[in-house]
């Protein structure tokens, strides 16, 4: 479940919508994600802009790619990389860095390429984040 701290940091940024954001519910389900988990809920009640900015990154507002963009192609891509089919790209990996959230354990990875990326395809790098809103605390830096 969301933080109440965390809807509350996007209360006050002016994200927040209290009815869920029904054109993306459908595209978001069609990646297999299960609508009781804190992915969906954030792509379905918060939004910007196409892409949030935090730590000095930008993330993207998945709902929005997925139903006005090439998401799969990004994921695709993603996936040419070696990242198992559970890893959902965050952002564009622009600069060979990126984030990425496993659909099957809500576990949230950074990456970089060369010797990081190479180290979680050997099993070596884990996800850092155990969930999607413990990851969001730290990206929007929520106390």
């Amino acid at each position: 479940m969301l933080s109440e701290k965390l809807i509350a940091h996007c209360k006050a940024e002016g994200w927040w919508f209290d009815t869920a954001i029904e054109a993306y519910r459908q595209p978001l389900l069609e990646l297999g994600l299960t609508p009781d988990t804190d992915f969906m809920r954030f792509f379905l009640h918060v939004e910007d802009c196409p892409t949030f900015r935090g730590r000095g990154v930008e993330m993207f507002q998945v709902g929005w790619f997925l139903t006005y963009s090439s998401y799969e192609d990004t994921i695709e891509a993603a996936h040419d990389m070696g990242l198992p089919e559970a890893y959902m790209p965050l952002d564009d990996f622009q600069s060979e860095h990126g984030f990425f959230y496993n659909r099957n354990t809500g576990e949230v990875l950074e990456l970089e390429a060369g010797p990081l990326l190479e180290g979680f395809l050997q099993g070596s790098v884990k996800p850092q984040w155990p969930d999607f809103n413990t990851f969001l605390e730290w990206y929007f830096e929520v106390s």
